[in-house]
Formats: structure tokens, C-alpha cells, sequence
């Protein structure tokens, strides 16, 4: 018999944050969220991504033992930019029934239908910022602190259950010693035009003072294209920098700005922390150690944004970006280095890298069907 429950108590919500590290116990591809994010994502004082969403969190049990999880969430801005009227589905994670995956999925598309709301997708987060696919590619390849990993059972339920493919990405790693030998060239040419990667001389912390408007304003643009992507708006932006605060080393950050002293591109790579994570089982601060460790002297380095202002696409301002990202990858001799999920619709990102050797490792999707 199978049952799924609303979380309504405290006690519920830790069991739900909870249930992924028992489920992927011994798996070593799987990082966890942080719990210290994921316990309060219905609170709209402390999860800053909430916003105008609504979001209600489901526990589904299988003769009494629990089985699996799911969140609901209605992102109203994002039906409203979309004309759409969706309900998605985020933070989904169950044993390998396919009956607990249907029960699961319908307790959030009955919430849907209660709403008004014709169609389900996911898995999908709050923002572009949170964890969004399900892998279904490249299993053996260690999860990155912004993506969510999934057992092969994941997808083959979600096709059993009828859901079509929605939008896909794909992750890449990149040899920053098999390289274009133009991107040097072309940064180069731009420097003397008045390009200038801010993070040369500035440290983050001041570099955020002063164009942290400006750099959200190049966000917002760099990204508008994308599927389901609504701009940041202030609270957002409060905790994207709360997250680059703690994980930024300067070596692997850059903001351009042209001769007007306007930004006009960004890349933010992130020491990979996902070990000090897992070994702590997503506890913030037992992770800590590590996590610092991994960010002064990394061994690993996801790229997790990267952007332009259209206007500038043709620029080739971006090699200003990747001729940094390259210098220090080789002077740190990193032993990994790997771009953060890319829509496979983004033709113009992905060409970003057509100068440097890359390695698809992962890909993931998002599903949906409809529900009236």
C-alpha cells in the first residue's frame, strides 16, 4: 500500500531533507543539497529564491516505511513571463518503484488541478540558480555542487509514467592544455581596446560593492533567452551573493567591462566542494573545513555562469573570460575542470568553447505532461 503524505511538521520536513542521504548511502557520484538550504525551502523569510512561489513538500510511504519525496512548486512570475499555467515538480528522489514515482507525481499535479493549472514539468527549482534536470546520461560521473544526481531508475520511470521530453543539457569537461591558441590573442587585442577583467585588480568583496547592479543587469540579459528563466529580483540577488561569498576564489572569477567602465560579460568557476559536502552529509558547518581547504587550493573547478551581453556576443569578449579560466587552470594544475549544465538550445554558449578540447560527461532533461 502506498501513501503520501503532506509535510506539515517539523519532524516531517527533516525526514524529507533526510531521505536522499539514506537512499544514495554509499554512492560515490551522489552530493547532497545543504541542509541548512533545503530545511527551509517553504519559509519565505529564509529561503531568498521563494519569492512569489508557492511550494508544498510530499512524503510518499510504502507499507509504512518511507519510500520517496517530492516538492510542488508554483512559480506564478514564471507562468505569468511564460503565459503558461504549470506546476512543477523539483526535488524528487524515491526507491525504484514505479508505483511510489506515479503517487509522487500525482500528489503535486492534484495540487496543480486545485490551482487552476494544465500541465506538470521537472524537475524544475525556485530559479535558474537552483538544481533543475534529471540525469540521464553519464551516472558515473561525480555531481557537482548545483546539479542534482539520479539513479538510471529515475527516467526510465518517467517514461513508463508517459512524461515527454521537455528541455535538455549537457555538461562538458574542458583540457585547458589543448587550446585555441587565439583566445591569448584575441584577450589581448581586446585589452587594448579598453576590455578589462575586473577581477585582474580587485578583489570579489569590492568588485560586488560597486557593480553588483551592473552585474546582475548583464545576468539578466545574458540569460533572457533561456527556457522558463524569469530575472532576479532582489531577494534572489541576496542570496546568489550569500553563495559566490562563500565559494568564490578570485583566480576563478571574472566581471569584463568595456572602455565605459560597463560590465559586459561574467564567468564565476566555483571550487568544487562537492567531497566536503558528501563527507558531511550536506552539513554546513562539519563541512566547513573542507569546503575552505577546497576553495583556497583547488583541485577541481566547475564553471558554474557564464554570460554576455548580447549586444557584445561577437565581441569575442568571452575570450577574455576563458584566457583567465585557462592561466590559472594550468598554473594550479587542476585535476578536473567541467562547465556546469548547458541547454543544448544554446547554441551560442556552447560555442563559447569551440576553441578549447571538451568531453561531454553528463547530460540531463526536464519532463512534463499534461494534466487536465
Amino acid at each position: 500500500m502506498i501513501e503520501v503524505r503532506e509535510v506539515k511538521s517539523k519532524k516531517e520536513m527533516k525526514a524529507f531533507v533526510k531521505f536522499p542521504l539514506d537512499l544514495y548511502k554509499g554512492c560515490p557520484y551522489y552530493v547532497p543539497s545543504l541542509t541548512q538550504d533545503e530545511i527551509n525551502i517553504t519559509s519565505k523569510k529564509k529561503n531568498l529564491s521563494l519569492g512569489n512561489s508557492k511550494v508544498k513538500c510530499f512524503l510518499a510511504f510504502k507499507d509504512g516505511a518511507l519510500a520517496g519525496r517530492i516538492a510542488g512548486i508554483i512559480a506564478l512570475d514564471s507562468n505569468k513571463k511564460n503565459n503558461e499555467k504549470a506546476i512543477r515538480f523539483s526535488r524528487i528522489d524515491m526507491i525504484d518503484d514505479v508505483e511510489v514515482t506515479e503517487a509522487l507525481l500525482k500528489a503535486v499535479s492534484d495540487w496543480g488541478k486545485e490551482n487552476g493549472l494544465e500541465f506538470i514539468q521537472g524537475p524544475w527549482g525556485f530559479d535558474d540558480a537552483d538544481r533543475e534536470g534529471m540525469l540521464t546520461f553519464g551516472y558515473e560521473e561525480y555531481s557537482s555542487y548545483a546539479t542534482a544526481y539520479s539513479y538510471p531508475y529515475y527516467k526510465e520511470h518517467m517514461e513508463k509514467l508517459g512524461y515527454e521530453k521537455e528541455s535538455e543539457w549537457v555538461e562538458n569537461r574542458l583540457f585547458p592544455n589543448d587550446t585555441d591558441p587565439r583566445f591569448p590573442k584575441v584577450a589581448e587585442m581586446l585589452r587594448k581596446r579598453g576590455y578589462h577583467d575586473l577581477s585582474e585588480d580587485m578583489k570579489p568583496s569590492k568588485i560586488v560593492k560597486k557593480y553588483a547592479d551592473q552585474f546582475f543587469e548583464c545576468y539578466n540579459k545574458a540569460y533572457a533567452e533561456l527556457d522558463n528563466f524569469v530575472p532576479v529580483d532582489e531577494r534572489q540577488k541576496k542570496s546568489m551573493l550569500n553563495t559566490f561569498a562563500v565559494l568564490l576564489n578570485q583566480k576563478y572569477f571574472s566581471v569584463i567591462v568595456n572602455d565605459k567602465d560597463e560590465v559586459v560579460a561574467f564567468g564565476v568557476g566555483l571550487p568544487y566542494v562537492g567531497d566536503a559536502i558528501k563527507k558531511a552529509r550536506g552539513n554546513l558547518y562539519r563541512a566547513l573545513p573542507g569546503m575552505i581547504k577546497a576553495i583556497k587550493n583547488p583541485r577541481k573547478v566547475e564553471l558554474a555562469l557564464i554570460g554576455v551581453d548580447p549586444i557584445y556576443r561577437n565581441s569575442g569578449v568571452h575570450a577574455l573570460v576563458a584566457d583567465r579560466l585557462i592561466k590559472y587552470a594550468k598554473a594550479d594544475n587542476l585535476d578536473d575542470i567541467f562547465l556546469d549544465p548547458t541547454l543544448t538550445t544554446n547554441l551560442k554558449m556552447l560555442n563559447t568553447w569551440q576553441g578549447m578540447a571538451k568531453q561531454e560527461r553528463c547530460r540531463r532533461q526536464t519532463y512534463r505532461k499534461n494534466i487536465i
